[in-house]
C-alpha cells in the first residue's frame, strides 16, 4: 500500500494525494498550484499516473487548489465518481467554471500581447520555457523516490518543448460540464465505500462551507488488521462565525496534516475585528476607499457577516460596500442555502430571521462594467473584491487604480503566498506592477490573520494531540507517522519538531516522493 503526493508537498498549493492499495486506486484531491510562476508552472507538468487508473477521487472541499484540475484529470481520461459533500459540489462547480473562464480570458489576453508586442512576447516564452523546465526537473527529482513514479515516464509524458503551450488555457468550460455530472455527494459521518476495501467518511472541517476531513478505513484483500489513515484537508479554526469547529478524531495510523500556519499563531479574533473597525473609521475620517482583497468563498461570507456585526453594535459608520465578485455572490447563496452546516451563533441569528450573510449597505456588482464604475463613486466607500492575493480577478484592476492613491487602504485578511503581489505588498515593497504598469505604493497597507480559515500551529497541534492523549507512542490508535503536507518549507521546519515532541514520526515528502504505508 502506497502514497504519494503530488502536490500539496513542501508548497501550499496543489493538494493531490494517490492511494494505491494494490486493489484500488482513489486520488484525494485535485487541485491547482497557485501563487508566483514557480509554482503555476507545474500546472503545465505531467500529472504523474494515468487518470484512467483510478477508481475515485475524494474532495475535501472547494478551493481551487484542492479541486482546480478535476476538469484537466477527466479530460485525460478519469471516469469514476468524485465523492464530497453536497454543499462542495455546488462550490466547486461555481470554482471550476470561474476558473476555465479566466483561464480562457487569459489565454486571449496573452494573443492580443504577442500581436502588439511580439519581441517582449518572445522573451515572457523563454522565460516562461525555462520556468517550465525547472519545474519538470523538480518533478523528476521527487518522483525518484522508492516505489514512486518511474521517472523517465514523467519526461516521457511531457510534451517535446517545442510543442509546449504554456498560455493555453488548461481546460475548457466544456470540460468542466463533464465533471460536474460525475460529483457523488455523501453527508457528513457517513461511512461510503469508494473502491474496493477503501471506506471513506467525511467530518466536518470547519474551513469553508462543505469542508472535508477524512477518515480513510482500508480493508485487506486476505483480511486481517485495517488500516485508517486520515487526512485533515484544510483545518479550520475553533470559534470562528458561520462554521461549525473542525471534527475531532482520535484514532490513524497515519495522519496527513496541513501546516500552512507552521511557527504563527493568529491574532486573536476580538484583536483583528478591532483593527477591521480601526481601519474602517479611519477610512470614514479620510474620505476613503478600503479594499479588501478575499477569496470568495469562505473569506468574503466572514467579512461581510464582521462588518454587518459592527454596524449593529455601532461601532463603524455606515460605509457602501461594493461586493464585486460574481463567484462570491454564488457562492453566499450557496451558503444561504445550507444553514445545517451553521454552528449554533449563526442559526440563533437565522432563525430571529436576520441575514447574517448580508450588510445593509452592499451593493453586489454584477459585471465588468459596473466594476469600473465604481472608482467613479464618491468615496467613502468599501471593496470587497476577489481574488485574495491579488493574483487575478477584479481586486487586481482596484489595486491598479488604488495603489497610488495616499487616501486609499488596503486591508489583506488571509495568506499571501510568496511571489504573489499581495505577498509582496505586504512585505513592504515601495513599487508594485500591474498590467505592465509600474506604480509606486502610496495607499496604506494593512493586514490581518485573524480572520484566516486556515488553524494555526498551536490549533494544529491540540486537533494533533487528540489522537495521543491519555496513551502513549506505540498504542493502538496513535498515528506511527504523521506526513505535514499543504505548507510552505519554513512553516514545515517550525511545525515538525513540535509535532515530533508530541510523540509522532513526523515526514515532511517532497512533490511526486512516494511512501509504503505497510
Amino acid at each position: 500500500m502506497e502514497l504519494t503526493f503530488l502536490g500539496g508537498a513542501r508548497t501550499v498549493t496543489g493538494s493531490r494525494h494517490l492511494l494505491d492499495t494494490g486493489r484500488a486506486r482513489v486520488l484525494v484531491d485535485c487541485g491547482m498550484f497557485q501563487g508566483g510562476p514557480d509554482e503555476t508552472m507545474r500546472n503545465r507538468v505531467p500529472l504523474g499516473f494515468d487518470p484512467a487508473t483510478l477508481d475515485a477521487v475524494v474532495l475535501t472541499h472547494a478551493h481551487l487548489d484542492h479541486c482546480g484540475l478535476l476538469p484537466l484529470l477527466v479530460a485525460k481520461g478519469f471516469r469514476g465518481q468524485i465523492v464530497c459533500t453536497a454543499a462542495t459540489a455546488e462550490l466547486a462547480r461555481l470554482v471550476l467554471l470561474d476558473s476555465a473562464k479566466l483561464q480562457a480570458e487569459f489565454a486571449k489576453r496573452d494573443a492580443r500581447r504577442e500581436h502588439r508586442d511580439p519581441v517582449r512576447a518572445a522573451a515572457d516564452d523563454k522565460r516562461d520555457m525555462t520556468e517550465f523546465e525547472a519545474a519538470l526537473d523538480l518533478a523528476v527529482t521527487g518522483a525518484a523516490s522508492p516505489g514512486g513514479p518511474d521517472p523517465e515516464d514523467l519526461l516521457r509524458a511531457a510534451p517535446p518543448v517545442v510543442e509546449v503551450d504554456l498560455d493555453g488555457p488548461l481546460y475548457t468550460e466544456d470540460e468542466v460540464d463533464l465533471v460536474l455530472g460525475m460529483f457523488r455527494p455523501v453527508p457528513y459521518g457517513q461511512e461510503y465505500e469508494v473502491a474496493t476495501g477503501v471506506h471513506v467518511t467525511l467530518l466536518d472541517a470547519g474551513h469553508i462551507l462543505g469542508s472535508a476531513l477524512l477518515r480513510m478505513r482500508i480493508t485487506p484483500a486476505g483480511g486481517g488488521r485495517d488500516t485508517m489513515v486520515v487526512f485533515s484537508g484544510d483545518l479550520g479554526r475553533p470559534g470562528t462565525p458561520i462554521l461549525r469547529d473542525p471534527t475531532v478524531v482520535t484514532d490513524a495510523d497515519f495522519v496527513l496534516c496541513e501546516s500552512t500556519y507552521g511557527g504563527r499563531e493568529h491574532e486573536a479574533a476580538e484583536v483583528s475585528i478591532n483593527i477591521l473597525a480601526d481601519v474602517v473609521n479611519e477610512v470614514a475620517r479620510r474620505k476613503g476607499v478600503l479594499l479588501i482583497p478575499s477569496f470568495a468563498i469562505g473569506r468574503t461570507q466572514e467579512i461581510v457577516w464582521e462588518l454587518g456585526r459592527l454596524l449593529d453594535a455601532g461601532r463603524i459608520p455606515q460605509l457602501p460596500l461594493y461586493l464585486d465578485s460574481p463567484m462570491a455572490k454564488g457562492a453566499s447563496e450557496i451558503y444561504r442555502a445550507h444553514p445545517e452546516a451553521y454552528d449554533e451563533e449563526t442559526g440563533a441569528l437565522l432563525r430571529a430571521h436576520e441575514a447574517p450573510l448580508d450588510y445593509p449597505a452592499q451593493h453586489v456588482v454584477q459585471n465588468v462594467e459596473e466594476s469600473q464604475r465604481i472608482e467613479r463613486s464618491s468615496p467613502p466607500y468599501m471593496i470587497v473584491a476577489s481574488n485574495g492575493m491579488l493574483t487575478g480577478g477584479r481586486s487586481v484592476g482596484h489595486a491598479e487604480h488604488l495603489l497610488g492613491d495616499p487616501s486609499a487602504t488596503i486591508l489583506f485578511v488571509g495568506y499571501q503566498g510568496e511571489g504573489t503581489l499581495g505577498g509582496h505588498l505586504v512585505r513592504g515593497t515601495d513599487t508594485a506592477r500591474i498590467a505592465g504598469k509600474q506604480i509606486k505604493v502610496r495607499a496604506t497597507i494593512r493586514s490581518l490573520d485573524g480572520f484566516s480559515a486556515h488553524a494555526d500551529e498551536p490549533e494544529l497541534l491540540d486537533w494533533l494531540g487528540n489522537f495521543i492523549k491519555g496513551r502513549r507512542p506505540g498504542d493502538k490508535g496513535v498515528p506511527k507517522t504523521v506526513f505535514l503536507v499543504h505548507g510552505d518549507p519554513p512553516a514545515q521546519e517550525a511545525l515538525s519538531p513540535k509535532v515530533r515532541a508530541l510523540g509522532f514520526g513526523v515526514e515532511v515528502p517532497a512533490w511526486l516522493q512516494t511512501v509504503s504505508l505497510d
